[in-house]
């Protein structure tokens, strides 16, 4: 199933489908965020300002940058780069950690972690004040993953090379964020848009189920899972979500989050977010669930 089904899907999903066409075809900006953990906004916009690189700043998020006028190579020959002080990063994969809302002592879990980018937002949210655990399947990418922790100075972290649905069930968290392999359907460009294959949909949903299935066990009483994916697609999100809620005992959290400048999706179930494509952002979807028992 090729390319002709996602369109009609789109169309079948979303009144505004053509406003998620144009967005597949806009090139995004580059979005960065700052490594609180080794420095601040002003000195990363002390160093732009020396350097003639236009900014913008993130109304839902101080610590996040746009770049204006230049290209991700320009960014990453700049020593506040090579020193970890400033992370580059899409403004959707920065929204899990802020719906996580870590706060100090927690034990929280990153079931699906490399390369590490909300691994360590989420110990930069916290000042390195929460103990976390961060799980990836692949080798490599787990070696990319232990890399990352280093430069970006984040201390209280237990990196494990395991697939997340190995972990034994004895474990326990207060929270976990489980930012779930996906189709990519939010994020692609206009060649990625006419090759998409839709049996990775069907294959993605599969091990969507698994892991957040998995995530509950180990979620303590009161505990909150955040699920996300780069999939703007209800078989990966809302649908994920709704047999959740039917099966376990569940709810939905609210956020407190300034979203006004996202551009969203219509999304089936109240408080959750789905984050429609632009120059500013990827497609996004995520949700923030409470284990009542």
């Amino acid at each position: 199933m090729k390319m002709n089904n996602l369109k009609e899907k789109l169309k079948e999903y979303y009144d505004n489908y053509e406003e998620i066409i144009n967005g597949y075809n806009q090139k995004r900006y580059v979005t960065l965020r700052v490594n609180t953990l080794k420095s601040n906004v002003d000195e990363v916009k002390k160093v732009f300002d020396n350097n003639d690189i236009k900014y913008e700043s993130v109304s839902f998020y101080k610590d996040a940058l746009v770049i204006k006028n230049k290209e991700e190579k320009d960014i990453i020959n700049l020593n506040i780069y090579k020193d970890g002080k400033i992370y580059l990063q899409s403004l959707s994969s920065m929204l899990p950690p802020l719906f996580l809302s870590p706060n100090e002592n927690e034990n929280i879990l990153d079931m699906t972690a490399a390369p590490g980018s909300k691994t360590s937002q989420i110990a930069a949210l916290s000042e390195n004040k929460v103990l976390i655990t961060a799980v990836e399947k692949d080798k490599f990418r787990c070696e990319r993953l232990k890399y990352n922790m280093d430069k970006l100075g984040v201390k209280k972290v237990n990196v494990i090379n395991i697939d997340a649905q190995r972990l034994d069930d004895f474990y326990s968290f207060d929270k976990i964020l489980l930012d779930a392999p996906c189709s990519g359907s939010g994020t692609l460009n206009e060649k990625d848009f006419n090759s998409f294959d839709y049996s990775l949909v069907i294959k993605s949903v599969e091990r969507q189920t698994k892991l957040i299935n998995k995530a509950l066990k180990m979620l303590k009483k009161d505990g909150i899972l955040v699920y996300s994916t780069c999939s703007i697609l209800k078989e990966e999100n809302e649908n994920i979500i709704n047999e959740v809620i039917k099966n376990n005992d569940v709810e939905i959290l609210s956020h407190n989050l300034n979203l006004d400048s996202i551009p969203k999706l219509d999304t089936l179930i109240p408080n959750t977010l789905c984050v429609c494509p632009n120059k500013y952002f990827e497609g996004f979807f995520v949700a923030v669930l409470k284990k009542k028992s």
